[in-house]
């Protein structure tokens, strides 16, 4: 039933930003460009309101309007994959509004309560799942989350993906050979992993990074499916230093590096919502080097 879902994943999985004017409000109509840029790159999957979209700093009437919004202006061109979370039942009045706009799949966030135990994480999936129709991606970041809850959250005839977010390569091997392709299994932590988490078994990865360079995403993926190992680790060096300036601070850089190599590209401004922050001066000096080593931009432009 969900077969071509399915195949649409394996590939990148891209997160676009949530643009904000200097009100704080979303700027839909830069938005619009963020998601067009994405389709002309042909990046065959989107996802608004993921982590790279600062979803937990929307509200829940605006995460709603930006997966409407993201519906109308892909028009069918991509899959459309919604980010849904807080509790149970916002998160599944979340995911029964994308799927009444038109949304072709949703993104289950990890459970923000302090306290987990896999009988509740499995009876949290299963609430959101019943929910809607619509295929069900398990966002993972918290090593609390064990394969056996997945295997038995697979359960569910529409939980069909995991989006593995732990960089712990063992433990993810673990779940994919525990419960095996019956669910597509998609790095969650990007370029920076994407070749390791291949090797162990996942088939498409997330990206950030194509909000700022689709072209360096697109060849490392080709170069996964080539198993040409070493193209892929060339690409690997050019792109880990500014993976690494995302993964600063804990990675509360996550977002605000990505927004400041798209500000100085022209692409729209830095704003973010707290509680991350705009880049330090010398932090956004690191990601001119970046972009000037990468031909994106010339030498000395800010």
């Amino acid at each position: 039933m969900y077969q071509a879902f399915m195949e649409s994943l394996k590939g990148i999985n891209s997160i676009p930003v949530t643009p904000f004017d200097a009100e704080g409000r979303i700027d839909y109509p830069v938005f619009a460009e963020v998601l067009e840029h994405l389709i002309a790159c042909g990046i065959p999957t989107i996802y608004p309101c993921g982590n790279t979209g600062e979803f937990y700093s929307l509200t829940l009437d605006e995460a709603k309007e930006l997966v409407s919004f993201t519906v109308r202006q892909i028009g069918g061109r991509a899959k459309v994959i919604a980010g849904v979370g807080y509790d149970a039942r916002t998160a599944g009045e979340l995911a029964l509004h994308a799927e009444q706009e038109g949304a072709d799949g949703i993104m289950v966030h990890q459970p923000v309560h302090p306290f987990l135990l896999d009988r509740g994480l499995v009876a949290y999936y299963q609430s959101v799942a019943r929910s809607t129709r619509l295929p069900l991606i398990l966002y993972v970041r918290s090593e609390n989350v064990t394969a056996e809850a997945l295997r038995e959250a697979s359960g569910e005839p529409n939980i069909i993906g995991v989006k593995y977010a732990i960089n712990h390569l063992p433990a993810f091997a673990k779940a994919v050979r525990l419960i095996g392709d019956d669910l597509v299994w998609i790095c969650g932590t990007a370029e920076m992993w994407a070749p390791f988490f291949y090797a162990a078994g996942a088939v498409g990865f997330t990206s950030g990074l194509v909000n700022v360079d689709a072209n360096r995403s697109q060849r490392m993926l080709n170069a996964l499916r080539a198993s040409n190992y070493e193209e892929a680790m060339a690409l690997w060096d050019e792109i880990r230093p500014f993976e690494e300036l995302r993964e600063a601070n804990r990675s509360g850089n996550n977002v605000s590096v990505v927004k400041e190599a798209m500000a100085q590209l022209g692409r729209l401004n830095a704003y973010v919502r707290p509680p991350i922050a705009e880049l330090l001066p010398d932090e956004k000096k690191r990601v001119t080097e970046v972009l000037v080593g990468w031909g994106l931009l010339n030498h000395g432009t800010e």
